[in-house]
């Protein structure tokens, strides 16, 4: 057994084995984002975070991606869900800053999960 595989389905049916996949109706907004920000062996806190920063992007830029943040990771350890209330994510729109880089986002202050049963 060699652990896990992500498969994605984009428009047209084709499967497609990737290091991540990503989806929904703010998905098209993050493509960019997670080409220069997905990185190879991320520790569970880095890929939360990244996470946390993409949706909300997706968030400011696209009505139909809701308004907080439910995060849920399982490994050999178990499952964790972890809830992000709007008021905490970083990027709404009306607060949206200048950046050069998506690099400049990423490497911005994360906000703190309140943990969920």
């Amino acid at each position: 057994f060699e652990g896990g595989k992500i498969y994605g389905v984009p428009l047209g049916g084709t499967i497609v084995q990737q290091p991540f996949s990503i989806g929904g109706s703010g998905s098209s907004y993050l493509y960019g984002f997670f080409d220069q920000a997905w990185k190879e062996e991320m520790t569970k806190e880095e890929a939360e975070k990244l996470v946390v920063k993409a949706v909300s992007l997706a968030i400011a830029r696209d009505g139909a991606s809701g308004g907080v943040v439910l995060t849920v990771i399982i490994n050999s350890e178990g499952v964790t869900r972890n809830f992000y209330p709007g008021d905490q994510l970083p990027l709404w729109h009306e607060e949206l800053e200048s950046h050069n880089s998506l690099l400049d986002i990423l490497n911005s202050a994360s906000p703190e999960p309140m943990s969920i049963q």
